[in-house]
């Protein structure tokens, strides 16, 4: 990859360098499909506290040749699916790799030994720098076609930290349970994306304009089996806009109340659910 930020000086907002990021929206039906969410540590530069999904920057090392613990998606059509010109697997691998590390969940890994599972988990837990090495220590190789990408969101001019971010929905792995780090996360819960809304709406559960979008996108899924069935559609992406009536921030897409009239350059982002 060419590369993972844009040099610049961080004094004007506007040149507040861009990183790449991955996110991973891990669902499960229970029996209604749930989606995991964590809270960020109040200490955190960016989005204090809230809820999001597990996720992270996408690292120079997640760009190398790691065939040997990949599967499953060549870094060609990975590079398509994105429409970046190679390496576009990096975002899968730092999807894998801070989910195990936030939420304790391996995805692609199969049916694999519970003590390999937890080895891998610990070892990450410790050092997030280990994670080939551990899952190349445990002879694992994860598939990356149990990840699939259904958004993209820029963050707009206004925080210290700004990232070009890849959403991924995937089915949580059977067998596994959620275990938070305790340092950049400090809880985790299973919710129905409808309940994380009114949770939002009642003042109880902080989040971010783009993670109450992507609930709403989940939140038309009954099922996972849905979910992962439209997401497979590679569907094209359709333009976030923004409806702003006294201060409600509504991230909207086309076919949605307002959405004719709202601000297109406000939120930079495209979803395919």
């Amino acid at each position: 990859m060419s590369s993972y930020a844009h040099q610049a000086s961080v004094e004007d907002p506007e040149q507040v360098p861009i990183r790449h990021a991955a996110t991973v929206m891990i669902v499960q039906n229970r029996p209604q499909l749930e989606v995991l969410m964590v809270q960020r540590t109040s200490r955190a530069v960016f989005g204090p506290s809230a809820w999001v999904f597990p996720g992270g920057r996408v690292d120079p090392d997640d760009a190398a040749e790691l065939s040997h613990v990949v599967h499953g998606l060549s870094d060609a059509q990975a590079s398509s699916m994105l429409e970046v010109p190679a390496n576009g697997r990096a975002w899968w691998v730092a999807g894998l790799r801070e989910t195990l590390e936030e939420a304790g969940l391996l995805l692609g890994a199969g049916d694999i030994p519970l003590s390999v599972f937890e080895s891998t988990r610990d070892a990450v837990h410790a050092d997030a720098g280990v994670f080939v090495d551990a899952l190349a220590a445990n002879d694992l190789s994860l598939d990356l076609a149990q990840m699939t990408e259904v958004a993209r969101f820029v963050t707009p001019l206004g925080p210290p930290r700004r990232f070009d971010t890849r959403f991924f929905v995937a089915a949580a792995p059977e067998g596994q349970i959620a275990k938070h780090d305790e340092e950049e996360v400090v809880q985790h819960v299973w919710i129905e994306p409808a309940a994380a809304i009114e949770r939002f709406r009642n003042e109880t559960f902080p989040m971010m304009s783009v993670t109450h979008r992507m609930l709403a996108c989940l939140s038309r899924y009954p099922r996972v089996e849905d979910l992962i069935a439209a997401a497979g559609e590679q569907r094209p992406n359709q333009r976030v806009r923004v409806n702003d009536p006294d201060g409600a921030y509504e991230v909207v897409l086309p076919g949605e109340p307002g959405y004719e009239t709202a601000e297109v350059e406000i939120e930079h982002g495209w979803v395919r659910i």
